[in-house]
């Protein structure tokens, strides 16, 4: 396999403004070559189910790769399909979600089932424009379903292939804008085949971080993430888990328990009502749905 030298790859582009077929040609037959001796298996990458598709992209956002690993597996068994996904009480799935954090994705993910059993009586939706009206669903995860799920070859930017392109074709370029990497994105896609060139950029992407100096770092839009520990996020975490075991608990109780800040406390109670994980009746508060 012949190397491909980020330096001269760069000096290219800014040459001729666009790349060249010869350049397409090297960059898609390394990728391939590294993706066919490192493909990372995963199970999500072994079914073209759109509803299992769309529980890993959902999961994989801002978590580890190991982690949704098991709990992909857990949550499909207990939520086998879009159906049994929009009838299960919000409790159910938020008791399977823990241990994956940022229980939102859990609600919009519900949402989504709901609405596809709603509006397309159960037949998931296959055009980027409606799986992107779907609840929670941005340009990246609608892009990825349709690819992944159904061979849709469009543009699509996740992290691993930021870090792809931002390393061999923005050599030593820092605030790199995704404006700049989508046309190449685009340029190199192999559209016989999204989903296996998908696939393969990400691992080739996630080979870079582990032998180099992160390359997404030189992204515009790279952002560090705040510590969970001792953060909101953890406070509320740690509510609603409390709020799962402990049904119609008040406000006070909430407060003695985490010894937190009454204001801070009482302002997550709000957020989490209006974003539909919890209602209140009287002075307790419950997970939605829950008897």
């Amino acid at each position: 396999m012949k190397t491909l030298k980020p330096a001269s790859l760069t000096a290219t582009l800014l040459k001729n403004g666009t790349l060249t077929a010869r350049i397409v040609s090297a960059f898609r037959a390394a990728v391939y070559a590294h993706h066919r001796t490192n493909s990372r298996p995963m199970p999500w990458r072994e079914t073209a189910d759109p509803y299992h598709i769309l529980v890993s992209e959902i999961m994989l956002q801002q978590t580890q790769v190991e982690r949704v690993r098991l709990k992909y597996t857990e949550f499909l068994e207990v939520f086998p399909d879009v159906h049994a996904l929009a009838v299960a009480p919000l409790s159910d799935v938020l008791q399977v979600w823990q241990g994956l954090g940022y229980n939102r994705r859990a609600i919009f993910l519900k949402r989504c089932a709901e609405e596809i059993e709603n509006s397309y009586c159960g037949q998931f939706p296959q055009s980027i424009a409606e799986l992107q009206s779907l609840p929670g669903i941005g340009p990246y995860t609608a892009r990825a379903v349709a690819a992944f799920a159904f061979g849709i070859a469009e543009p699509l930017i996740e992290t691993n292939i930021r870090t792809v392109f931002i390393h061999l074709f923005f050599h030593d370029r820092d605030k790199v804008c995704d404006s700049e990497l989508l046309p190449l994105i685009a340029a190199t896609l192999d559209r016989d085949n999204p989903r296996e060139w998908y696939y393969a950029l990400m691992d080739y992407g996630v080979m870079l971080k582990q032998t180099l100096p992160n390359p997404g770092r030189r992204s515009r839009h790279h952002a560090q993430q705040s510590p969970f520990e001792g953060s909101n996020r953890q406070l509320r975490s740690r509510m609603l888990r409390e709020i799962m075991k402990r049904p119609h608990i008040c406000l006070d109780e909430l407060v003695a328990t985490f010894g937190a800040d009454r204001e801070a406390v009482e302002r997550n109670l709000g957020e989490m009502q209006r974003e539909g994980f919890l209602v209140k009746q009287g002075s307790g508060y419950s997970v939605s749905g829950a008897k």
